[in-house]
């Protein structure tokens, strides 16, 4: 047994599929299908149950592949520790971002990163929270953007900026005359995502606490995945919503009108990642990056 056999392992458990299992690897299907083989002939036991149109894993397999990831991440931390001791800031960070704030924030901090640290390179992954906490705590992320508290103390995260949130109209709203909006009057019609984004807890809350429980938001038949479609169905007249400021350029190039909040509603972004990942002098420089940017993006 090796680790290359757990890596075709641990992929097809992720995959369900060994045609695509390997091209993850960058295999072939015989190269992996016949490791797997071998795996299970060393071991005695059967890991996958197999035809021509279904791979489940079996119950001992199950067991055997929360081993086998633990054997790979400490593979991986050797690994990653001999590269870091050579330049922290060379080669890819697997950076996790959720979906409300990686098409606002990345593409500013994209350029100035690569002029101050040219050999750092950003690679992007976006999901919601729980999918990304789950990926940076099985180090398929080294660090992951977010916008609410992390309960998991096995974690390290650092404050980067508070987010105010704005109001979002259509045009023509009869709110859309105020210079400020009582978020509590927005809930009538107040669009948010589907549940499982952050934002959509936040937007209740934000309700909440202006006097209107989350619970009493009338439930509107919608399952919006992106701010882009609740952005789009604003400028359609369908309802309001509540737009962090950094999407605030994108939804006006849609005639969304935007009116700040009275009172405070806003969320913070935080930067999450393992203690023990062995190359905090790039998570320094993405910090770094990041509140300048801010700092010069105040105006947004």
């Amino acid at each position: 047994m090796n680790l290359q056999e757990l890596s075709y392992f641990v992929a097809v458990a992720e995959h369900r599929h060994f045609g695509r299992a390997a091209q993850a690897c960058h295999v072939s299907q015989p190269t992996l299908s016949g490791q797997l083989l071998k795996l299970e002939q060393q071991l005695g036991v059967t890991l996958f149950e197999r035809d021509n149109r279904h791979v489940s894993i079996t119950p001992v397999g199950a067991k055997i592949l929360e081993h086998a990831r633990r054997a790979l991440e400490a593979a991986g931390l050797v690994e990653s520790l001999a590269k870091a001791s050579q330049d922290q800031l060379a080669g890819p960070l697997k950076l996790g971002v959720i979906p409300t704030l990686a098409p606002y924030l990345i593409p500013l901090i994209l350029g100035p990163l690569g002029e101050a640290y040219p050999r750092l390179t950003i690679e992007l992954w976006e999901d919601i929270t729980v999918s990304l906490l789950e990926r940076l705590r099985s180090q398929r992320l080294d660090a992951v953007l977010l916008a609410t508290a992390v309960p998991e103390s096995d974690l390290t995260t650092v404050d980067l900026f508070d987010e105010p949130f704005l109001a979002a109209l259509p045009r023509g709203h009869p709110l859309a005359s105020r210079k400020k909006i009582d978020v509590a009057d927005l809930a009538d019609d107040l669009l948010v995502l589907a549940d499982g984004h952050c934002l959509a807890g936040q937007a209740r809350e934000a309700c909440g606490r202006s006097g209107r429980s989350g619970d009493a938001l009338p439930q509107r038949p919608l399952q919006a995945a992106s701010l882009e479609t609740l952005a789009n169905l604003v400028a359609a007249g369908y309802g309001t919503t509540l737009a962090p400021q950094l999407a605030a350029s994108s939804m006006e190039q849609r005639g969304v009108v935007l009116r700040p909040l009275i009172g405070k509603a806003s969320r913070t972004i935080r930067l999450a990642s393992r203690p023990t990942f062995p190359r905090p002098k790039a998570l320094q420089a993405l910090v770094k990056v990041i509140a300048a940017q801010r700092l010069s993006k105040a105006s947004i």
